[in-house]
């Protein structure tokens, strides 16, 4: 069945269960509190049959939709045969397919030469993984990080994070990472680049000589800011003159999301490391993978290891996922023309309300300003039939991760909800929105 537009309900479902049992924790929910039962493509639908228009996209964990019908009928046919569901590390097929069609499909075609490391199920554990590599190989302990950076929730991890509410949750000191300016942060004039150099060039600044520099080229939860390549290449740069490795944390902006599949590609600099999880099994399902020059690959037999280390069902999609829509260019030319359409829409409203815009590709965001008002902007998409969501220090940005399959009108119809929103925000009278 084709739907052309949202249709939301109105009606909170019975969350009582949810009250009762469910840590208060969860955040989610309380911005969208519908009871979800099914979705397809790029659509969800609640228990009293509403329908939403998914603008966010499990945080860009379902770039290629839910249960896209090529991926979900391999991933069926893999169970139908009995196919091995856990393995810990143990060889499996469908590791071996999946090593196979990495290393053909991705790998080979980007003159990359990586060795796979697959950590736990989440992005956070193969950022564990990245940085714990990167002090065993240097044997040093400091890692510099970024203002604004999101890296994971885990102590490691966390470390590396900008966020002052997340970092607070840890309870303990989070110590051996130093936060340096992200390219921008101190405006268009000042070169951060430079800044980290003139700091790790003097042996009296403070900043001892790192295991790792960890970035994200598109700052995900940091406000969706976008580094240069020329900044990308500096970072590059510096991390080989001072015996550090440079980690890319391509876990949000990975898989298509800024347009290739590495969000690196063509900017001149190759990583020591890549952090991947999210939209890496294509499904959704747990899927983490830390990615390292072969050299580097000094670890002792399960020195770092992981329950659910190998998904194997995970591994059947990502293969199913690699070999569809990465096999040649068209998939990448399509993200890229569908990127100039978001591009061009949100600068128009921008240009209307005299905001600015951040992002790169298919992950892009307009800066309301506010915390307050991009969250009164997200609540009337949702009311709409539009699930989207907020980034940003302040949660100031309104960020459009809408999957990159999504046909060209239902991105138009979804983007005329979020400017007629955005235009009600802004022109509601002062008394009214402070009510």
């Amino acid at each position: 069945m084709i739907f052309t537009r949202p249709k939301p309900t109105s009606r909170k479902p019975d969350t009582s269960i949810y009250e009762r049992r469910e840590s208060v924790v969860r955040s989610y929910a309380r911005s969208m509190p519908r009871q979800f039962t099914r979705a397809e493509g790029v659509w969800m639908h609640d228990n009293q049959g509403g329908r939403y228009l998914d603008f966010l996209s499990g945080c860009s964990t379902l770039n290629y939709g839910h249960n896209h019908p090529l991926l979900k009928q391999a991933l069926l046919d893999y169970i139908a045969g009995d196919g091995i569901t856990h393995g810990l590390d143990l060889h499996t097929d469908a590791k071996a397919d999946f090593l196979n069609t990495l290393e053909q499909v991705i790998l080979k075609p980007r003159g990359l030469d990586y060795r796979a490391m697959f950590t736990g199920p989440t992005g956070t554990n193969a950022v564990e993984a990245a940085i714990k590599l990167a002090r065993k190989v240097t044997g040093r302990e400091m890692v510099i990080a970024f203002t604004n950076g999101f890296h994971g929730m885990t102590l490691g991890a966390l470390a590396c994070t900008g966020n002052a509410a997340k970092r607070g949750g840890a309870g303990v000191p989070l110590n051996h990472v130093a936060h340096e300016p992200y390219d921008g942060y101190h405006g268009p004039d000042v070169d951060t680049a430079e800044l980290l150099e003139r700091r790790l060039a003097d042996p009296s600044s403070g900043l001892d000589a790192p295991a790792a520099i960890l970035v994200e080229t598109v700052q995900g939860e940091g406000g969706l800011n976008v580094a240069s390549p020329e900044w990308l290449r500096k970072i590059a740069d510096i991390a080989k003159r001072h015996g550090a490795l440079m980690i890319v944390d391509d876990i949000q902006a990975g898989c298509g999301r800024t347009g290739g599949f590495f969000s690196f590609e063509g900017m001149g600099f190759t990583p020591d490391i890549v952090t991947m999880a999210k939209s890496l099994s294509g499904m959704g399902l747990p899927f983490a993978l830390t990615l390292f020059r072969p050299e580097l690959d000094q670890w002792s037999p399960g020195e770092h290891n992981g329950t659910f280390r190998g998904n194997n069902h995970a591994f059947v999609t990502a293969a199913a996922a690699f070999r569809h829509f990465w096999s040649d260019g068209r998939f990448q030319d399509d993200i890229a023309r569908r990127a100039a359409l978001l591009e061009r829409r949100l600068d128009a409203i921008a240009a209307e309300f005299g905001l600015s815009t951040r992002g790169r590709g298919m992950m892009r965001g307009i800066d309301l300003g506010s915390g307050e008002t991009a969250a009164t902007v997200t609540a009337a998409c949702f009311d709409r039939g539009v699930i989207i969501e907020t980034s940003g220090a302040h949660d100031e940005i309104v960020k459009v991760l809408a999957p990159l399959i999504i046909d060209d009108a239902l991105l138009s119809a979804g983007l005329d909800i979020v400017e007629r929103s955005i235009r009600e925000a802004l022109s509601a009278p002062i008394g009214v929105a402070a009510e």
